[in-house]
């Protein structure tokens, strides 16, 4: 038999006056869903990748007129030089449109904590027990949150700034140490339909 250390700890949340409940608890980065309590963490994304297409169409259509007049004037390469940089601007907006979506969701509920990943089209969903998950930094302060337990583990904090992790940790031991005590809040419930027809 061997024992366990977690020499990588995280330093002291600050004291607050607590009432022992996990009712009484506001969430910083989680939220109640119909699915149990959730964190979405997402890329920090300034435009949609349907904003980006129609960036582009208009990026386009200015450098293609612009070709246009050069070709008209007798500067054919320049219609050529035009197309090959929108091909490699189009190539680069795709890339980055592939990882616009890019997030990890993280549900307790049940019982049951569900770590799930998603970078470009791969999702990834990693299982654990709530009861046994531990967490604590990967490689120290501000480093990803890593979640282990029964032999898997996985790292989520990825789209946060590193001085946000700490909290997102604290916030996560605390939703599972409600959620071991029966103290977790429930998701709303979801208000009888009020049309009056």
């Amino acid at each position: 038999m061997s024992a366990a250390t977690a020499p990588r700890t995280w330093s002291a949340p600050p004291a607050e006056p607590t009432s022992g409940s996990g009712a009484d608890v506001a969430w910083r980065f989680a939220r109640a869903s119909a699915d149990g309590l959730q964190w979405v963490l997402k890329r920090n994304c300034s435009i949609s990748p349907g904003q980006l297409f129609g960036t582009y169409l208009a990026l386009c259509s200015v450098s293609l007129v612009i070709a246009l007049g050069f070709t008209w004037q007798g500067a054919a390469p320049v219609l050529a030089f035009a197309a090959v940089e929108m091909l490699l601007v189009g190539a680069a907006l795709l890339v980055y449109a592939h990882h616009a979506a890019d997030q990890e969701r993280i549900v307790l509920a049940g019982g049951e904590l569900s770590v799930e990943h998603r970078r470009g089209a791969v999702t990834q969903t990693t299982l654990f027990r709530a009861a046994w998950v531990r967490v604590e930094p990967r490689h120290g302060e501000g480093s990803l949150v890593q979640l282990s337990a029964d032999g898997q583990q996985a790292c989520v904090g990825r789209y946060l700034r590193a001085e946000m992790r700490t909290p997102l940790a604290q916030e996560l031991r605390a939703a599972l140490r409600a959620d071991l005590d029966g103290n977790l809040v429930a998701p709303p419930a979801t208000p009888p339909n009020s049309d009056p027809k």
